[in-house]
């Protein structure tokens, strides 16, 4: 999330595509009411389904699942067309103007080094040409027919309102009416802000859908601006803070990398991520990499990380693959070559897809460890539940060891929302039972291996015997000395190099911002981006102070915002080159003449000149991208493929199935249904209801009786064609599985017309299993394909092909 929720009250319009944010986010949604009711910011809504958010929307359009590409590139077709471009925000503080290196190309839905066997590309025609001088080319002038802006405009040409009806299904009517409301945002005093969830994220193209909005953001000049930004909004209230602390398998906390086999040393590991500036003056902020890598070992490993073992660099593991993503983890399970599997806070038997598989990779292993408040599906995969979980126990030999843990209103610590802040809070209430926090179990369980390892050794006991642990009571970390550990410390004292007498950093006081890490091994930090959260004056994310100078929305005062306090993300992109506001009537920050000072925590250095710094401080262009430079596996730019199962063959690229660079394990080709099946002519989607979270508030009575019974949506087209009637039981199926629900008919969702042809569309919420206090039911993973978006593995829920008919409804054992 660029911005915040408090800044969407600053906007003229609000575009929720890729999420329903009134339904999944009733709270946050307040800031867009206040929008529409003291600015008067209008709210579109583009979505499958006429949804809850599209019932107090301005203009609501239809769009099939899966084709949120083909509709954002005729966006910014409409937009390069009809000349509704901010100029001067896109020629200072975008690619537009580098020219690419000669060699790359597209053709047919196929960027250039593509190996259809790997499916995989060989990106080394994805660059920039590089000058004598060791920059990138830039053509000021736009006009070199490989720059940026000219290929950009190429790729889009084919996104016409024609076009976009023809893929997408929304009528060229309501398209044209979209793009009209979107393209007066491109001047400097109307700003438009994005809203999206997993809507975009759960598809086998999620990561590009949210980089077409992207780029669009950046052609009106809408990014780093109040009422502006890409703002993603994330499902739990600490689904950010999971990917900040590097709870992925490829990551370290704050968005380090764990480094690769090729990258056996570090000296190897460093070469790759100095990010040396591509244009003059710029600063490229990840050149101090070094810093918070060499801060978080020494936070990781203490005394054990020297120099002389380069920080401990050979304690960390070293990937074969990209990642163990769960997709991965669960093809491995599959195949018998995981045996011990740790489920924390988790209920991937409902979460991840293709339910069958999962009980089948499940069943292989030795050991299920659960830690979790409640009851999941997950612990219980084993039981027999008749029609709603099909089991023989006898034959699964499993061995499942539950560990019931506090929930989140029992602990004391901080939580990451939306907008990155990170908020305090204290327990509501003591848990039950023998629950215990989770910090007690991992600190528990890491002790009992510490002192195995000790004294039976192994192969490599370092990492664990190592491991820095120095906490009061080391069987039970508090909250308070794991958040300061996260925000870092000084470990010895440093003096100014300058002069020798100064002490400009002193041992044992905590550091006031990651500015102060250090590569010499005399600070530790255990997440960079939180540091200054909780400093020498204290805990910086208990503050409650709801101050709000120039009621900006921006509220200092309150909580923590990584990184550095900062609430708007790149805001130095809200000013002219000579540093001016675009729009005075929403100042971020302003340069004065010797420093940047404003409303918000400037995202530059505050004595850069605004000339020479460009605001895009992390990349080494200072510039945003509109063209990616070998850093999305499936293009440098957004291409509409179809999903894996889809109604329609892709009219771009006929011979290219589902994302030519996503990943698919071969028995899961299998399980596909073939393009166009009439075996499965109804294409399925997944969403949520405000009365259920996730699968944890069916296990909440008053939950439950706000949405008793399972059900599905479908069309009042599609009901009378099979002959559903209103309140009775259906039977849906794909080539993966079945479940039986209540039809819901209903006028919300319509039958669309793709490419010449008519498709019906069925919702399927996704809460019910068949444990907890609801009535038993089928989650929706039962139908979904096993296939992830082709940069992260986020598995493709939204999107898949499936049947229907009347039912009596399940068996019921």
């Amino acid at each position: 999330m660029t911005n915040a929720w408090t800044d969407i009250k600053n906007t003229d319009l609000v575009v929720i595509m890729g999420g329903n944010a009134a339904e999944a986010h009733p709270c946050g949604f307040k800031w867009v009411t206040e929008a529409k009711a003291n600015r008067g910011a209008k709210l579109i809504v583009v979505d499958p389904r006429f949804n809850r958010s599209a019932s107090v929307a301005d203009y609501y359009a239809p769009i099939r699942q899966g084709s949120d590409i083909a509709f954002l590139m005729g966006l910014i077709n409409h937009c390069i067309s009809n000349d509704k471009v901010q100029w001067e925000y896109v020629k200072a503080f975008t690619n537009a103007t580098f020219v690419v290196k000669e060699g790359y190309g597209y053709q047919d839905g196929l960027f250039t080094g593509y190996d259809e066997e790997k499916r995989d590309y060989n990106k080394d025609t994805w660059d920039y040409e590089i000058g004598a001088d060791g920059y990138a080319v830039v053509d000021e002038t736009l006009q070199n027919p490989r720059c940026v802006w000219n290929l950009l405009k190429q790729h889009v040409a084919i996104y016409t309102p024609e076009m976009v009806e023809r893929i997408c299904g929304t009528p060229k009517d309501k398209f044209l009416k979209v793009a009209e409301m979107i393209g007066e945002c491109s001047t400097p005093t109307k700003t438009m802000t994005s809203m999206y969830a997993l809507g975009w994220t759960q598809h086998s193209k999620g990561s590009q859908n949210i980089r077409g909005m992207a780029m669009l953001q950046l052609i009106l000049g809408n990014i780093g601006v109040r009422g502006g930004g890409m703002n993603a909004l994330r499902g739990h209230s600490n689904i950010q803070g999971l990917t900040d602390l590097g709870l992925m398998s490829n990551l370290i906390p704050g968005y380090l990398n764990i480094p690769t086999e090729k990258e056996a040393d570090f000296a190897t590991y460093m070469s790759t991520r100095g990010f040396k500036p591509l244009r003059p003056n710029q600063m490229s902020y990840w050149q101090n990499y070094r810093k918070f890598f060499v801060s978080f070992m020494k936070s990781m490993f203490g005394p054990a990380a020297t120099a002389e073992n380069d920080w401990g660099y050979q304690y960390l593991p070293k990937l074969d693959v990209p990642g163990y993503d769960v997709l991965r983890i669960f093809e491995m399970m599959k195949q018998g070559k995981v045996n011990l599997y740790f489920c924390q806070g988790f209920n991937p038997l409902q979460a991840f897809p293709n339910k069958a598989k999962l009980a089948e990779a499940l069943a292989k292993l030795k050991l299920l460890v659960i830690m979790d408040p409640l009851q999941t599906e997950t612990a219980r995969f084993w039981e027999d539940h008749g029609t709603f979980n099909k089991a023989d126990p006898a034959k699964i030999q499993t061995e499942v060891i539950q560990l019931p843990t506090t929930c989140f209103a029992e602990d004391e610590g901080s939580l990451v929302n939306s907008g990155r802040w990170l908020q305090w809070h204290w327990p509501g209430g003591s848990p039950p039972g023998e629950a215990k926090t989770d910090t007690w179990i991992m600190a528990q369980i890491h002790l009992r291996l510490k002192e195995l390892y000790k004294k039976e050794g192994g192969a490599f006991p370092d990492p664990i015997v190592n491991l820095n642990w120095s906490y009061k009571d080391p069987g039970d970390p508090t909250a308070e000395e794991l958040a300061r550990e996260m925000n870092g410390s000084v470990l010895a004292d440093v003096y100014d190099p300058a002069d020798p007498t100064k002490k400009i950093l002193e041992a044992g006081k905590q550091l006031s911002g990651f500015g102060q890490l250090r590569d010499d091994g005399t600070t530790a930090g255990g997440c960079w981006i939180f540091s200054g959260c909780w400093t020498e004056a204290g805990n910086m994310m208990a503050r409650r102070d709801n101050s709000d100078p120039g009621d900006a929305g921006m509220f200092l005062k309150w909580s923590f915002a990584w990184p550095a306090n900062r609430r708007i993300l790149y805001n130095r992109a809200s000013c002219d080159l000579e540093g001016k506001p675009w729009d005075p009537s929403r100042k971020l920050i302003e340069w004065d003449g010797a420093k940047w000072a404003g409303y918000d925590v400037p995202d530059i250095a505050p004595t850069a000149k605004p000339g020479d710094v460009g605001p895009f401080i992390m990349n080494p262009e200072g510039t945003s991208r509109l063209w990616v430079r070998k850093m999305m596996r499936d293009g440098p730019f957004p291409v509409h493929y179809e999903p894996f199962e889809s109604p329609v063959a892709n009219v771009i690229a006929p011979k290219v199935r589902g994302n030519p660079a996503a990943r698919v394990f071969a028995d899961d080709w299998k399980q596909f249904a073939d393009i166009g099946d009439p075996a499965f002519p109804y294409a399925g989607t997944s969403y949520r209801l405000t009365e259920h979270f996730h699968y944890w508030t069916k296990n909440n009575h008053v939950n439950s009786v706000l949405q008793p019974e399972q059900f599905v949506e479908i069309s009042e087209e599609l009901a009378k064609e099979k002959g559903i009637a209103l309140g009775g039981w259906v039977r849906v199926w794909s080539k993966r599985g079945e479940l039986y629900a209540k039809a819901v008919v209903t006028k919300r969702i319509k039958p669309m017309t793709i490419d010449g042809k008519v498709v019906h569309i069925v919702g399927v919420p996704i809460h019910w299993g068949f444990v907890g206090a609801a009535r038993k039911g089928f989650p929706a993973n039962t139908l979904t394909p096993f296939v992830g978006d082709a940069n992260i593995e986020t598995p493709e829920f939204k999107a898949f092909m499936v049947n229907i008919e009347p039912s009596t409804g399940p068996v019921v054992a």
